[in-house]
């Protein structure tokens, strides 16, 4: 995969994670959903695949890249590791912050994107980044760093939306262009900003990360 198209880069609306970043907590903010439809089944799969794989989880260090307002960072934090969130919204940033430090959790979080990550090579244990990859310009960038900050023996979890009909179908026509159900933001997402499993699966291979497993998810 190479970065994407500016024609249609330029269509996806990710200005809302400064200009609405402060909104991240509100139970009426739409993007606050992602905390109860999604966060009990990547907080489970995130558990479950760090005690399957990490054998010593005291002080283990974990980078969420694309943090947001921390909804899923602070999960993680309760679980005791050490974590760290990185986003580029400034406004998404000092919100995660100050609702960390009302729930008080330790949490770092750092301004920056993941196509450069400011971080040292091999300095986390596992790497987060959920409902991002399909966000970012120059996703094999992205890869790439995410390897590099990753210690050898570390863990890459990720959850991205698959290119098919039925995304197409959920995700954009019902969720943000038609009226009648859309309850997300427009052009919140572009279908073609979608990733395909085996061009995951690439990615992984050519920046020396071992793909061990998809696992799908869909509407109930």
């Amino acid at each position: 995969m190479n970065k994407v198209p500016e024609e249609i880069y330029k269509r996806i609306n990710n200005s809302i994670y400064d200009t609405d970043g402060d909104k991240w907590w509100s139970n009426e903010f739409s993007l606050n959903l992602l905390r109860v439809l999604f966060n009990p089944f990547r907080t489970a799969y995130i558990k479950k695949v760090i005690s399957q794989t990490i054998t010593e989880t005291i002080n283990l260090k974990v980078l969420e890249v694309g943090c947001g307002g921390g909804l899923l960072t602070e999960e993680i934090a309760k679980m005791g590791y050490n974590i760290t969130g990185i986003d580029p919204a400034v406004s998404s940033i000092n919100a995660a912050i100050s609702h960390a430090e009302l729930s008080c959790l330790k949490i770092k979080y750092d301004e920056g994107v993941g196509e450069k990550l400011p971080f040292d090579s091999e300095s986390f244990d596992v790497v987060l980044c959920c409902d991002v990859l399909e966000h970012v310009r120059d996703l094999p960038a992205v890869i790439s760093e995410v390897s590099r900050v990753l210690k050898e023996e570390g863990v890459f979890i990720y959850d991205t939306f698959n290119r098919t009909f039925m995304s197409n179908l959920g995700a954009i026509k019902i969720l943000q262009e038609w009226e009648r159900w859309a309850i997300m933001p427009p052009a919140l997402h572009v279908w073609e900003m979608f990733i395909k499993p085996h061009e995951m699966k690439t990615l992984l291979w050519d920046n020396k990360l071992k793909w061990v497993e998809h696992l799908g998810v869909k509407p109930d």
